[in-house]
């Protein structure tokens, strides 16, 4: 007998639907899994022959093959053991002939004692099945609150293969999971960190500010204990909240490697990533002969922060130069390409030199010069012209560490961000309603050309003063690109519909510290 029944796949963030084809025969007892399985569904022969006879029922002893369709395209991971399990249940009448399941779709690993584990990339898989059609999707107990969050469908979460038989039976229903959506609105991240803790450093976080308004690019050079690290860390106190679509798009990443299955159903607060300066390029960009995702794509929507910058391998940071204009990144290999976004704000720290006191006032540097020019040679021309902002981050004197009281907590702050992306989202939205060719965008560091003509209009006084920038700090186009998205932030902060000579000002001024140390 032939059964068919439905699972679904990853292929990058995106999910998609496998037909599971089960034929059982009155022949000499083999069972095959056809259809370019990978080494992990090979090995769900064994789990699948257990987890039946613990419901009390004989492994079917006829010829079996199971087909996973299309047929031309890798399968990996143990996702698809629950769906060829009901498969051959029904195959071999082991499960009503007549149950009508072509509306639901079967995602779980089993276990040896027909107990339903955890997979990852359930929330991908499960947008799938509802673009596909599918009504009823059924998976882990582990899985069932990330799955949830699909709106349009059942999903039932699964304690183990005796509970789904009997659901599929009319025996005893399982209670669909629900998602309230009002929940995820309500929910306020509590940051362990507030940017009022920082003591001083108001330039440094006016920059801060300027740079989660903006989405901007930020780095930070500095010697040694002067909060460099402290700063970044407390980036995300200041973001905007994320938005649903946001945090779906930025959970829909972080399903793919694990990270919400301890009972996490979505990301409610904006990705941080710091990883290690002794990190490969594929760990950053992602990559594998199963390529997945990098760290810049878990920083989507959120920070990626790169402390002691010049301490990374030179081809790790040069590998973020086309994400960085892009927003994504695609991993081709033989069979198949994928594509990950990572739209991320790029954070990086870094001293002057190796002792990490070149130009200190009181310090001396003990670095030769040779060795200054060689350690700030390690961050190229093309990737510092991508960092938007730029800020010299200096030692405090002792009574700027012993004053008393606090600076602007990171709620007053992040209000003010908020406002400034609110107001140029509603300038986009305008003009992307009287030209439909203007993209939506974001946040200004998204800005292309288009959004130049209509935004970044500027008079006589502010056009002669970027003239005199242009020519002085030898901008490249991009540089120059760069300072017309910070100008434009900063007008935005100010709630200005134009760019003023002093928005090009401290944009300037936020721009020309590479030639202080990499000219």
């Amino acid at each position: 007998m032939l059964s068919i029944v439905y699972s679904a796949g990853l292929i990058g963030v995106d999910g998609f639907i496998v037909t599971v084809e089960c034929n059982s025969q009155d022949k000499m007892p083999r069972f095959e899994i056809i259809g370019l399985p990978g080494q992990a569904i090979k090995e769900s022969k064994e789990r699948m022959i257990s987890a039946i006879e613990n419901l009390g029922l004989p492994f079917p002893d006829n010829a079996i093959t199971v087909n996973l369709a299309p047929a031309d395209r890798k399968k990996e991971g143990s996702s698809f053991d629950l769906a060829m399990t009901i498969g051959i249940m029904q195959s071999n009448r082991q499960l009503p002939g007549s149950l009508d399941l072509s509306k639901c779709c079967f995602i779980g690993e089993l276990s040896m004692t027909g107990v339903l584990r955890g997979v990852k990339g359930v929330l991908c898989m499960a947008l799938a099945a509802r673009d596909a059609g599918f009504t009823e999707i059924f998976v882990p107990e582990e899985n069932a609150e990330e799955a949830a969050v699909v709106d349009g469908v059942n999903v039932y979460g699964v304690k183990d293969l005796l509970t789904l038989c009997r659901h599929l039976c009319g025996k005893a229903a399982i209670t669909p999971t629900r998602f309230d959506r009002n929940k995820f609105a309500a929910e306020v991240t509590d940051f362990p960190f507030d940017i009022s803790e920082v003591k001083g450093q108001e330039k440094i976080k006016r920059a801060l500010e300027i740079a989660a308004a903006g989405g901007h690019n930020l780095l930070m050079i500095g010697p040694p204990g002067t909060g460099k690290s402290m700063l970044a860390k407390r980036i995300p106190t200041i973001l905007p909240s994320l938005t649903f679509e946001e945090a779906l798009e930025t959970s829909k990443i972080h399903s793919i490697v694990g990270n919400l299955c301890d009972g996490i159903s979505i990301v409610t607060a904006r990705p941080f990533r710091s990883p290690h300066h002794t990190m490969s390029a594929p760990s950053l960009v992602g990559g594998g002969s199963n390529p997945r995702p990098g760290e810049i794509s878990l920083a989507h929507n959120g920070v990626l922060f790169l402390d002691e910058l010049p301490e990374f391998n030179k081809a790790v940071t040069e590998s973020l130069r086309q994400p960085l204009e892009d927003g994504k990144v695609t991993i081709t290999r033989t069979l198949h390409k994928v594509t990950y976004p990572c739209s991320f704000m790029l954070v990086a720290a870094m001293n002057p030199c190796k002792c990490g006191y070149y130009g200190h006032p009181t310090r001396e540097c003990t670095c030769s010069r040779d060795e200054i020019r060689n350690y700030l040679s390690k961050i190229s021309g093309p990737l510092l012209d991508r960092m938007d902002i730029q800020v010299e981050v200096t030692s405090l004197s002792f009574e700027q560490l012993s004053q008393p009281g606090k600076s602007e907590t990171s709620a007053v702050v992040r209000d003010r961000v908020t406002r400034a992306r609110l107001f140029a989202r509603a300038r986009c939205e305008a003009a992307h309603a009287a030209d439909p060719e203007i993209s939506l965008i974001h946040k200004n560091a998204d800005m292309t050309s288009r959004h130049f003509d209509a935004f970044c209009k500027l008079d006589e006084q502010a056009t002669d003063l970027l003239r005199a920038a242009f020519d002085k700090l030898q901008l490249s186009a991009r540089g120059y690109d760069r300072i017309l998205r910070v100008a434009r932030t900063i007008a935005d902060l100010d709630s200005s519909v134009d760019i003023k000579a002093m928005h090009i000002a401290e944009a300037i001024q936020l721009r020309s510290l590479d030639r202080k140390y990499f000219n």
